[in-house]
């Protein structure tokens, strides 16, 4: 399929959306929002990917919402922001965390607003290190969206993720992965084989473990211990019935590596 704002490819495994409109540093217009659910939902029903890696073209990963898009009828005297949250941001949110496969955010360059928080939706983020990310809300009398105030306190803490949505100010990559905001931070020569290493290795993994793995770390902090326990004894029984957990202890007993399906 052709689209207008992004681009999207999968081989070996490995999906790769970018978005593409680096002419205005892949921020945000309602047709985008649209391409991407769609390349979304063919993630979710292509067996063959195992894995997606979400980036920018050109010089940003994502500015954000384009505050000139006339789909979004910011122009208006009194918009409803709200509106376009529930209609574009959350649907495309939810449909990124729900996927059936681990997803990377490659952030090769600016992460600015929905753009921040598009990237902290994803499994694993990786960085170059001239990247930044920025909580741009409070500039224009807004509050973080895109799940923002919902997975910053989670990675960074209250107070940090406080500075961060107050301040606006721009939290370079090497600091983001100090803190513990993102998983990694690269060399800028070395960002495209690095993820491209990481993107590999995780197509190659057990699939549906990592996607539970993911669901038991978001649930987390509102259980109580014993309801996570139970959470994570039924996640094993279900995954003990899958071939890759058989596969996995067969590889082990005979001393060779496993040759994982995702099934």
């Amino acid at each position: 399929m052709t689209y207008q704002h992004i681009l999207f490819e999968a081989t070996g495994g490995v999906a790769r959306l970018t978005l593409n409109r680096p002419d205005k540093l892949n921020s945000f217009v309602g047709a985008m929002h649209t391409e991407m659910r769609e390349a979304l939902a063919q993630v979710q029903t292509d067996a063959s990917i195992r894995v997606l890696v979400l980036t920018g073209a050109g010089r940003a990963f994502c500015a954000g919402q384009d505050l000139a898009d006339p789909d979004m009828a910011l122009g208006h005297l009194q918009p409803d922001i709200g509106a376009v949250v529930e209609q574009h941001y959350k649907p495309l949110i939810l449909a990124l965390q729900d996927l059936r496969v681990p997803t990377v955010a490659a952030v090769n360059g600016a992460a600015a607003g929905a753009g921040c928080s598009l990237a902290l939706a994803c499994d694993l983020v990786v960085a170059t290190r001239s990247a930044y990310f920025l909580q741009a809300f409070s500039k224009i009398g807004l509050v973080p969206d895109t799940g923002g105030t919902w997975f910053l306190p989670q990675r960074v803490g209250m107070a940090r993720a406080m500075g961060l949505a107050m301040l606006a100010d721009k939290l370079p990559a090497e600091k983001a992965e100090q803190w513990g905001l993102i998983w990694q931070c690269v060399d800028d020569p070395d960002f495209t084989s690095t993820v491209a290493q990481l993107a590999t290795q995780l197509a190659r993994m057990p699939t549906r473990a990592l996607v539970a793995t993911r669901a038991a770390m978001h649930t987390a902090p509102n259980h109580t211990l014993e309801q996570q326990l139970s959470l994570e004894a039924g996640f094993m029984r279900e995954l003990g019935w899958r071939d890759d957990f058989k596969e996995g202890v067969t590889a082990f007993a005979e001393k060779r590596a496993p040759r994982f399906t995702g099934r």
